[in-house]
């Protein structure tokens, strides 16, 4: 049976997930998102003085309840400070447990047993991957950051990225992430291959190459900001406008006063 939970279902929705242990459940969550794994006897019974186990096949325990210990113990070195069980739901026999922010190798069948009713529940976590810069997992062919070049003040850009697998995918794109249209080409630089993207933009702002290997699930960007020379040069030259014009009424102003000062002193002789 299949069930896809994710992080926004509250504690009290875990009754709901309870029927479906005794056949297997399937949870399906994105990477990086939380995961509830459900759990319990069916019985709606007390099992704050029960130890459970729970296990991911092929590794060791994920978390271990054990009413003589406290706090309860998750001893795996992959779920370290990554697993929580729920305590106040344990007199309503909740013996489900949440791991936080999933991971691909999170993926696997795990096992709920407890020792005392010689029982053993089975939920199998699905994790889908998503697109990230996975630089730092060292993954093999993955792209290192795109090299970003202005080559005029006219919105001409151009990205340099190492053609190290024949599955990238490079695109230039704007502040709210649209695909801009480019010209693509390839070229040697020292002697090492590269896709070289280029792009003309029409407005100043931010601006991403972004290069892509879905099989791998990896995604890495670099942004630089552009300003235009047109736009540059326009706004001294509005400044200069107004700067006139206020000067211009100043300079009249100032005429009128005279004028009106001199017409005064000749009244009075």
């Amino acid at each position: 049976m299949r069930l896809s939970i994710y992080p926004h279902h509250s504690v009290c929705k875990l009754i709901v997930y309870f029927m479906f242990c005794l056949s297997g459940t399937s949870v399906i969550v994105k990477e990086g998102d939380d995961a509830i794994l459900p759990c319990s006897l069916g019985t709606n019974e007390n099992i704050e003085s029960m130890l459970f186990d729970w296990k991911k096949e092929g590794t060791d325990h994920v978390f271990v309840y054990n009413p003589r210990i406290n706090p309860p113990s998750n001893p795996g070195d992959k779920f370290k400070d990554r697993v929580l069980h729920f305590p106040g739901e344990l007199e309503h026999g909740n013996a489900s447990i949440k791991i936080i922010t999933t991971q691909l190798e999170d993926n696997g069948t795990y096992s709920c047993f407890f020792p005392k009713r010689e029982k053993t529940f089975h939920v199998e976590l699905t994790v889908e991957p998503v697109l990230k810069d996975r630089t730092a997992e060292n993954i093999k062919d993955a792209v290192p950051e795109p090299i970003v070049k202005i080559l005029d003040d006219e919105g001409l850009l151009q990205c340099e990225v190492r053609d190290i697998s024949p599955e990238i995918t490079v695109e230039w794109w704007d502040k709210d992430n649209k695909t801009l249209p480019s010209q693509i080409s390839k070229e040697q630089i020292k002697n090492q291959p590269y896709i070289i993207v280029k792009t003309t933009v029409t407005k100043s702002g931010n601006y991403s190459c972004v290069a892509t290997q879905k099989r791998l699930n990896h995604q890495i960007l670099t942004t630089t900001f552009v300003q235009l020379k047109e736009e540059s040069d326009s706004a001294p030259q509005g400044f200069s406008v107004w700067t006139a014009i206020l000067i211009g009424v100043l300079v009249a102003i100032f005429v009128v006063v005279v004028i009106l000062c001199a017409a005064y002193r000749r009244s009075k002789r």
